[in-house]
């Protein structure tokens, strides 16, 4: 089985909202084994363009993992939430290796 990672590019649009939502969003990862393996701001850009200020990377066990998290209604409760407070390109990838 192979990990699956969600990354989140994210502008904030209310640090109050955002951070109550930061707050809840990890019991949601948690029944489904995923952990947090980054969180930061834009130091600078190498290439390219990056629209947004922030990033979040969160590892699951699986893709199936990834998705029930990302269906489950505990984690569905939080989405008007998170679009109040920030705008987010959130994004699964699979592992290749």
């Amino acid at each position: 089985m192979m990990p699956a990672y969600a990354i989140g590019n994210i502008t904030v649009l209310d640090h109050e909202l955002w951070a109550e939502y930061r707050s809840k969003v990890t019991a949601t990862v948690e029944p489904w084994k995923g952990e947090l393996v980054f969180r930061g701001k834009k130091a600078r850009v190498l290439g390219g363009e990056c629209l947004h200020t922030d990033t979040v990377v969160i590892r699951f066990p699986s893709l199936e993992a990834l998705d029930n998290w990302f269906n489950s209604s505990a984690y569905q409760a939080l989405i008007p939430l998170r679009k109040k407070a920030a705008n987010i390109d959130l994004i699964s990838y699979q592992s290749e290796r």
